[in-house]
């Protein structure tokens, strides 16, 4: 008998595909970089676009793996993005290597993201439908409210917290010796953070995440997960354990989306939690469903692609998001028309089927 080769696979051969994809467009756009052929605004928004994409992945193994509506990814990127910029300046002093710095508030803020939505997963996973989507939409704005009352500061004596809730109190309480730095300003936010996210991290980021999520899926846990999302009651009587193969699902995509989180606060020298709101929610669940439910290949694109369209459509000044909302209601009604993919399977030629009968 014949042995299978590793890549007859047709699911292994699409995601080996995908993998070379994005190492292409890593390297391509590597390359114009650093031969001044993007401008500095372009290459501005590169480790932004690893950042949604990353963010993107993660919800898309809830919403579209899963089949849970979460409306709080914003929050769990908040998580992430507070928690690594706090590890980053708390070790500046002892770790001076950006890189170093970087992989430890991404590995750091990844942990204390899945922490919170194992936490946020217990009462919400209970749940169904609207009801879920409403709860992690509470939930996601209750985390932005905590952050905006935190105050962190970091001297010699390590760091600093204050739970400023009644909103009488500033960085001054925090009793800094001298030569000591505050990192977040309650909702000023962090303020003078040293920004080491890199497009290089970015990718190494996606990749990971890519990985992650693809294998999970084919993993016995990610078979689990689907059979729980295409039937409970049937899953339920198989003997899977639907509410720990939730957990784990929901609690991956959240550690995905604090990873996310880090990368984009380290990216700029000031951030609020404010910017991660229900709008970034939003944002992030339209990249999913536009790119596809499950599909994490549609995920990479529609992340990049409707990313970037504002930026390019800059020179409508105003009219910018007229276009862009004109553009997402057009790519809604062509993937959900149905004379429409039929349009599209006359002008694809059907692959001739291989197989021997």
């Amino acid at each position: 008998m014949k042995k299978k080769s590793f890549f007859a696979d047709r699911t292994t051969r699409r995601d080996f595909m995908t993998y070379a994809i994005v190492i292409i467009c890593f390297i391509a756009l590597s390359l114009l970089a650093s031969n001044k052929v993007l401008g500095r605004a372009q290459i501005g928004l590169l480790v932004p676009v690893c950042c949604w994409i990353v963010a993107a992945l993660g919800l898309n193994l809830c919403v579209g793996v899963l089949g849970e509506l979460s409306l709080g990814h914003a929050g769990f990127m908040s998580v992430g993005c507070f928690t690594g910029i706090t590890v980053s300046e708390a070790v500046s002093n002892a770790i001076p290597d950006p890189t170093l710095r970087l992989i430890m508030a991404v590995i750091i803020g990844a942990v204390f993201a899945g922490i919170v939505g194992f936490l946020v997963g217990i009462p919400v996973l209970r749940l169904k439908g609207d009801y879920l989507a409403i709860v992690t939409l509470a939930f996601g704005e209750i985390i932005k409210d905590i952050v905006n009352c935190l105050i962190i500061g970091v001297d010699e004596k390590g760091l600093h917290i204050i739970f400023n809730a009644s909103g009488t109190k500033s960085a001054s309480d925090l009793g800094l010796a001298e030569g000591g730095k505050t990192i977040i300003q309650g909702a000023q936010g962090a303020v003078g953070t040293t920004t080491i996210s890199t497009f290089l991290g970015g990718f190494v980021l996606v990749m990971i995440a890519l990985i992650i999520v693809l294998n999970f899926v084919k993993s016995r846990s990610g078979r689990a997960v689907m059979a729980i999302r295409d039937n409970r009651i049937a899953a339920e009587a198989s003997g899977v354990n639907v509410t720990r193969y939730k957990m784990i699902a929901f609690t991956l995509s959240a550690a995905i989306a604090g990873a996310a989180g880090v990368l984009y606060g380290l990216n700029f020298s000031s951030i609020v939690a404010t910017k991660f709101n229900f709008n970034t929610s939003i944002l992030i669940l339209v990249y999913v469903v536009l790119g596809g439910l499950g599909k994490m290949q549609g995920t990479l694109i529609a992340a990049t692609v409707l990313y970037v369209l504002p930026e390019l459509l800059r020179a409508f000044s105003d009219y910018r998001m007229l276009v862009y909302a004109i553009v997402l209601i057009i790519v809604m009604i062509t993937t959900n028309n149905q004379q429409m993919k039929n349009l599209f399977l006359k002008i694809i030629p059907k692959r001739k089927n291989k197989e021997v009968q």
